[in-house]
């Protein structure tokens, strides 16, 4: 990050109204990943991941981008610009 000066922005703390990109990032994973059906483990919850991180950004539309998958979004994805 530093390198393409990039500065983290900080977010009161306590205060999720102002991070509500990161929260409700966080609620989707325990609906849709972490808790929507019953695990053995923790590894096969792991296990599972990979695949709900593909199909979130490749396949789940998303309404806060009209319906678009952020992978659609990237500017850089095809590594076009090396």
């Amino acid at each position: 990050c530093h390198d393409l000066g990039i500065s983290p922005r900080w977010t009161r703390p306590w205060r999720p109204q102002t991070n509500g990109k990161v929260e409700r990032f966080h609620r989707t994973l325990l609906e849709e990943w972490a808790y929507h059906r019953p695990y053995t483990s923790d590894g096969e919850r792991m296990e599972a991941f990979a695949d709900w991180l593909h199909w979130y950004n490749y396949h789940r539309p998303h309404t806060g981008i009209g319906g678009h998958t952020p992978a659609s979004r990237g500017t850089n994805l095809a590594e076009q610009h090396t």
